[in-house]
């Protein structure tokens, strides 16, 4: 039978333009049938008055790991699989009461987590998997234990990460191919490579350039073959350019950039998806870790200026991790975009751009249709909040307070109204 939700009397953002509108918006189904000036929509069913307030669409953080941002680092290495899982199940809900109605997936074992929620098991953001991080040896994604021996040298079981699927180490163009492949067999909406080095990795450093071109263009033939795309963790200017040259495009982090790879970028019209680090983000074990993690925050600032400056594509995600405590401040980054966007530019960046970025995907989309809008004949995934978004940004920061009504894929998830 068709439900059918009427939402009366909002001031609706609609994702793309800067002024807002008064209006109605009935909700048939999972899609938004109609919106009209207010008192114009008569329909049975849920009536909601929404009081004048501010009605967005739901929050897209493009770079997020649903099974990593809720397990420690033991936890991926040592725990029992069901415990971890039931842990992500967990914050999955939580994700999603924080407003995100829809994530990418950066990578991790997130198959089962997004079917069961797709079916309504759990509740849960929309989920664009990327299934196993792809690695070379020594390289981001490489867990392994110093005692473990390399494939080509020893034995060519799986460690416990691979088995997880976490992450795969796989070296040259051959086992590359096998690696993206594998990964849209079971389901990912696109491909995620590791070619730079990273602030929690054991082995490598922040500068390293990982991956050779080739190793980088197999996973391109092979995504593209299914209609999709790469993305790629990575710092370094040298790195960048290795991967656009490559095919890559999405750039994900890239904090250490200079103005020549920012310029070749928007040429090529390459996605960068980054982050607002600062010192307090995370706090890592070694003084190594630490000294990688600020010398990205310490670069940050120059990054964002010059994305700014020549146009790109600018997508936004938080890229929590291995920290179960710091899941909470998830909307924590969006206020911390203001140091160099306007409000409306971060309201469009969190939803409208991040879901122009995940429809890369192309035929590998798992959510065929309109995210990030509020207009007619899209998915409706919205929220409602308890002040104007565009005035204040920071009302986002505190969503048990803030965001009075979640409503995802046509289904009311709070309502405090």
């Amino acid at each position: 039978m068709e439900q059918t939700i009427l939402i009366k009397n909002v001031r609706i953002f609609n994702g793309t333009d800067e002024e807002t509108v008064m209006g109605d918006i009935l909700i048939l189904n999972n899609q938004i049938n109609k919106i009209a000036e207010p008192g114009t929509i008569s329909a049975e069913g849920t009536v909601i008055d929404g009081k004048g307030k501010f009605l967005m669409p739901g929050l897209i953080d493009a770079h997020w790991h649903s099974y990593m941002c809720c397990n420690t680092m033991i936890d991926l290495l040592t725990a029992e699989t069901s415990y971890t899982q039931l842990k992500a199940g967990v914050e999955a809900g939580k994700t999603l009461m924080r407003g995100f109605t829809t994530i990418r997936d950066a990578g991790g074992p997130v198959f089962g987590l997004k079917r069961a929620i797709d079916e309504g098991i759990i509740p849960g953001p929309r989920i664009y998997p990327s299934g196993s991080l792809i690695s070379q040896t020594g390289g981001h994604g490489d867990f392994r234990a110093v005692y473990d021996d390399p494939r080509p040298f020893g034995c060519c079981c799986l460690t416990h990460t691979e088995k997880i699927g976490a992450a795969i180490i796989a070296d040259g163009v051959d086992a590359v191919t096998v690696a993206a492949r594998n990964n849209l067999r079971l389901g990912a909406s696109q491909i995620k490579l590791m070619t730079g080095g990273g602030v929690a990795s054991l082995y490598d450093r922040l500068q390293d350039s990982q991956y050779f071109e080739e190793e980088i263009h197999a996973a391109v033939k092979a995504a593209e073959n299914a209609g999709t795309y790469v993305m790629v963790h990575v710092y370094v200017p040298q790195a960048i350019t290795r991967a656009i040259q490559a095919g890559v495009k999405s750039i994900e982090h890239g904090h250490l950039i200079d103005e020549a790879t920012m310029e070749l970028i928007a040429r090529k019209e390459v996605w960068l998806c980054m982050q607002p680090f600062t010192l307090d983000d995370n706090q890592y074990p070694t003084q190594e870790q630490q000294e990688k993690h600020k010398m990205i925050v310490q670069n940050t600032d120059n990054a964002y200026r010059l994305a700014k400056k020549y146009q790109v594509k600018l997508g936004w995600g938080t890229d929590l991790l291995f920290n179960p405590a710091n899941t909470k401040n998830q909307n924590k980054d969006i206020g911390k975009l203001k140091n160099w966007f306007s409000n409306f530019e971060i309201l469009k960046m969190v939803t409208y751009d991040n879901a122009r970025l995940l429809s890369l995907s192309g035929s590998r989309n798992p959510y065929p249709g309109d995210l990030g809008v509020i207009k007619e004949g899209a998915f409706a995934d919205m929220l409602l909040i308890n002040g104007n978004v565009l005035e204040n940004i920071q009302l986002l920061e505190n969503p048990d307070d803030n965001i009075l009504l979640i409503i995802k894929d046509g289904q009311i998830y709070k309502n405090k109204l």
